[in-house]
């Protein structure tokens, strides 16, 4: 559950299979409240599930190509969807099929995606080397910067904190501070591409996943934000590419745990202190 909560206790029950929403392959999903997720894909559109019942409840269509990334402000009805058409859109969950703010200005495919805590700002990553910043209720672009080489793979906020993680393919996590859109705090570059990043749900910590081929890479990095900034532990397992990462809700009585999804065609839990796997 988004919210940490859980149903039952005892052997893990089988994967539920939902029903197709999507006409095409699904490219990027995200929880919205503790019942529903959305979800955009090959098809261009914007999907709104309730994840029990597998019904979706509202799908929006409006951009012009594959639909890359999603997200949505925490305790908003607002969705966020990015594409290879370059363009962000802002959705309403209760309002009119069409979106409801335009975010034009990238040259290349938005890649990256991260709405601030208090939901009134979004800063967005594409692979024209940039990160804007724009304002969710005009639209306006309240920033622009550019580093050569910085083609953005990921951006995750810090919750409570005006700072955003970055990564990169050229191998380094950046953190920005959104108030003058500068880089805060870079990482030592790592060996490979980095692909994905997620922050703890107390901004102290942050994840990140890397390229990887035939056992080769493909490792996912603890790193610490807040004091020594120094890497903490590393994910060793996947024998492809590690696409994303999350921290996972912590249950009464369990150890803190992360998740990986790799190209290998797995998923895995580890133990976030001691990299053992779940």
């Amino acid at each position: 559950r988004a919210d940490g909560s859980m149903e039952e206790t005892g052997p893990l029950r089988a994967a539920r299979q939902l029903g197709p929403v999507h006409t095409d392959a699904v490219a990027a999903v995200a929880a919205l409240t503790p019942d529903l997720c959305v979800s955009g894909g090959r098809d261009k559109s914007v999907a709104i599930c309730h994840w029990r019942s597998g019904a979706a409840l509202r799908r929006f269509v409006g951009h012009q190509r594959e639909v890359t990334k999603v997200t949505s402000a925490r305790d908003s009805n607002r969705v966020f969807s990015a594409s290879r058409d370059k363009t962000v859109m802002m959705w309403e969950l209760h309002g009119t099929s069409g979106p409801s703010q335009h975010f034009p200005g990238h040259d290349l495919v938005v890649t990256g995606l991260a709405v601030s805590p208090d939901a009134s700002q979004l800063c967005t990553g594409s692979r024209d080397n940039t990160v804007c910043k724009w304002d969710i209720e005009t639209g306006q672009c309240l920033g622009r910067a550019a580093i050569s080489r910085n083609l953005v793979t990921h951006l995750c906020w810090v919750p409570g904190e005006p700072y955003v993680v970055q990564t990169s393919e050229d191998k380094t996590i950046r953190v920005w501070d959104s108030r003058q859109l500068q880089v805060a705090h870079a990482f030592p570059a790592q060996r490979h591409i980095q692909t994905s990043c997620d922050v703890s749900p107390d901004g102290r910590l942050c994840l990140s996943t890397s390229s990887g081929c035939a056992g080769e890479g493909g490792e996912a990095t603890l790193w610490d934000l807040r004091q020594t900034r120094d890497r903490v532990r590393e994910y060793k397992g996947h024998f492809q590419t590690t696409t994303s990462c999350v921290f996972l809700p912590r249950g009464p009585a369990l150890a803190p745990s992360i998740a990986t999804a790799s190209h290998d065609s797995t998923v895995k839990v580890w133990e976030r202190d001691t990299g053992g796997r779940g």
